[in-house]
């Protein structure tokens, strides 16, 4: 999300969280701060193995409550950023999210070194972009999924999939991730089928 007014028409749906991806090589990057931030939802910055002083100067100028990485960060890494919070005196960790991308269900195993370390995983979809791909994987494949730590689903979610949504259900899963599948472009995002999809899965 870049764009102020569009920002706040997509608040107004009342959403969860939004967010706001800073990595340089995404179509939708955010490269200064918009001129209007929400105040009603959670903040999420998307980093893809950025440094620890970049996400946490992130943090600090954006307000983040929530810090989503998407790129090849380690369990070592995780912990070293969330002791850099306390070591600059921050008064909170923001909430972590580790972002997998999923085709079968070997793909899974790669969760277990984050349990108990990040507060929730996504799921994406395996393919050529680190995420944005507009594509799902098989959701079938997290019937094997048995860890702890509480799940959001992503990948290609559109506005023809609100009965999929509906029927799927996981003990872990606690939200859906929409992108791509409702912009009219980068980053801008189509409110009408936003709040359409959001009234029929909310049914």
């Amino acid at each position: 999300m870049r764009d102020a007014d569009n920002i706040r028409a997509v608040e107004a749906l009342c959403i969860d969280w939004m967010g706001f991806i800073f990595w340089p090589k995404s179509s939708r990057y955010v490269s200064e701060r918009p001129a209007y931030l929400p105040t009603k939802c959670k903040r999420v910055g998307v980093f893809v193995d950025a440094s620890i002083d970049d996400i946490r100067q992130h943090v600090a100028d954006y307000a983040l409550d929530i810090v989503q990485l998407h790129g090849h960060e380690s369990p070592a890494f995780i912990r070293q950023f969330q002791r850099s919070f306390v070591d600059c005196g921050f008064a909170a960790v923001p909430r972590l999210i580790k972002a997998f991308n999923i085709a079968t269900t070997e793909d899974l195993e790669i969760t277990k070194p984050y349990e108990g370390i990040v507060d929730y995983f996504l799921f994406d979809t395996k393919g050529p972009s680190v995420g944005g791909n507009g594509q799902q994987f098989d959701w079938t494949v997290l019937a094997d999924y048995v860890g702890e730590s509480p799940f959001l689903l992503s990948g290609g979610i559109g506005p023809d999939d609100a009965e999929r949504i509906r029927a799927f259900h996981h003990p872990k899963c606690i939200g859906i991730d929409l992108n791509s599948r409702f912009e009219t472009a980068p980053a801008l995002k189509d409110i009408n089928k936003l709040k359409e999809f959001i009234k029929e899965i909310r049914l």
